[in-house]
């Protein structure tokens, strides 16, 4: 593809979530070579008497052809094959890798996650190009759209089944350390919503996401001496010197979305660089299938938050398995840039490269104003796919701004928190809730559960939890 698209360029930053320093990137748009390399081969020609092209675009599922307007903030957005697009819509999406791509020509563009951070979603634009469609099904085409049917189940079990089996003592006091984005503050109201019924008391402790906030968060733990400490967001680097304190005083620290390993003061880990990568299966899988392995894909990434780099290399690994030949380019992009020029920058990139089908965000916060930008432009026939969708993300699927999203189990992981500390204060291990595999599920405007909101990916799992606690 193209790479006369303009420079984009990552200021250092430090964040919330990487915690540590950040070394300035290149001043360059890294891309990534067209899987397949097939930007190399010379362009078949077509016999005079054959039929339109194979790869034309096929008709998407709930095409209105109408012109869609943004939803008001407080409405929910659904995702789909073809959600809100006209009946002749291509899919669109984007990914893209970070120091992979140095490493290798071939480096792998995946998308992450699961780090608890949420903003606002964006939207797919109308009518798709029909130079876009699927040809007779490939394997990977198939094995694309049997991960779709999988991932689009909703979960009906939590992870966990073993019974704490022993009397969950009272009282107990929780310092929950916040990373400075909503979502972390959505996981920490989860948190204290299952604590209370256990009779615990949960102190939340905010900050501003910089390495000096988070510090002085932790010192405050330190000084409070609660029962245990509960964190996301934030590798050790950042708070090794007050995690070492923790540690020594025999207080337990929990840790969800961060880029860290388990061990050495860190008692639980979910939602970490292991359990994140299936996020980038997902989101390929969404779309090799919806563009009938035919895509051109750009993803906008935040290489500032480190937990995005496994999901970003398991949506690389499967798109290349998947969608053999399909073109993929990458774009590394400032987190000063979220809510600011963020939609200027996607139309920029699309104008420079009309043959681009799907547009990938790494958080679905990098999509917040991008809809109604590429409607005013005159861009149309463009599928959006965000990682990590919020409220305002399923609200943009409902109104058919959104193809699709990776809903993240923020709710699971609150009560998976607490279930582990149940155990510890039980004098069990947390060995069983480690083990643990989250639910995920890819949401589409077809299965949709609520677009009045965030919503649990099972939905009894408090009667579940409960259970396990002995309590009705």
């Amino acid at each position: 593809m193209s790479h006369s698209d303009a420079l984009e360029t990552v200021v250092r930053h430090k964040f919330l979530i990487a915690g540590t320093r950040l070394r300035p990137f290149p001043p360059e748009r890294r891309t990534v070579p067209s899987v397949g390399h097939r930007a190399a081969l010379p362009p078949r020609r077509r016999p005079p008497w054959s039929a339109p092209p194979p790869h034309a675009c096929r008709p998407v599922l709930n095409g209105t052809g109408r012109d869609w307007k943004e939803p008001p903030a407080e409405d929910r957005n659904t995702t789909g094959p073809g959600a809100g697009a006209t009946s002749q819509e291509c899919s669109t999406m984007s990914f893209r890798p970070v120091r992979a791509a140095r490493r290798a020509m071939t480096a792998i563009v995946p998308v992450t996650a699961l780090l608890t951070l949420a903003a606002c979603g964006g939207g797919a634009t109308p009518a798709a190009d029909s130079s876009q469609a699927a040809a007779a099904d490939s394997p990977g085409l198939t094995a694309a759209r049997k991960a779709v049917q999988q991932y689009s189940q909703r979960p009906t079990r939590i992870p966990v089944t073993q019974p704490v089996g022993k009397k969950i003592p009272t009282g107990k006091k929780i310092d929950f350390i916040l990373c400075g984005v909503q979502s972390c503050k959505d996981l920490a109201d989860y948190f204290t919503t299952a604590a209370k019924k256990l009779g615990w008391e949960v102190k939340q402790i905010s900050t501003q996401g910089t390495p000096e906030s988070v510090q002085a968060a932790y010192e405050q733990a330190v000084r409070d001496k609660p029962d245990a400490v509960v964190a996301s967001g934030f590798p050790r680097a950042v708070y090794a010197k007050q995690l070492a304190k923790l540690k020594k005083a025999g207080i337990p620290v929990i840790q969800s979305n961060a880029d860290d390993v388990l061990g050495d003061g860190i008692g639980l880990l979910k939602n970490g660089p292991a359990d994140v990568d299936v996020q980038g299966t997902m989101i390929a899988s969404w779309v090799v299938s919806n563009s009938g392995a035919k895509a051109n894909t750009v993803y906008f990434d935040l290489p500032a938050y480190t937990i995005l780099k496994p999901v970003r290399d398991g949506f690389e690994a499967k798109y290349r398995e998947w969608c053999e030949g399909c073109e993929l380019d990458t774009v590394d992009v400032p987190i000063t840039a979220i809510g600011k020029d963020m939609p200027d920058r996607v139309v920029s990139y699309v104008r420079s490269h009309p043959k681009v089908t799907h547009i990938v965000f790494s958080l679905g916060l990098l999509n917040v104003g991008v809809p109604a930008a590429l409607k005013t432009a005159g861009i149309t026939g463009k599928h959006i796919v965000v990682n990590v969708g919020d409220a305002q993300s399923y609200q943009y699927i409902e109104g058919g701004l959104t193809d699709a999203a990776m809903a993240l189990n923020l709710y699971e992981t609150a009560w998976i928190q607490v279930d582990a500390l149940a155990r510890h204060f039980t004098g069990q291990s947390m060995d069983v809730d480690q083990k643990a595999e989250l639910p995920n599920m890819l949401i589409t405007k077809e299965n949709l559960p609520s677009a009045d909101g965030d919503f649990p990916l099972v939905e009894d799992y408090q009667k579940q939890f409960k259970a396990l606690w002995g309590l009705s």
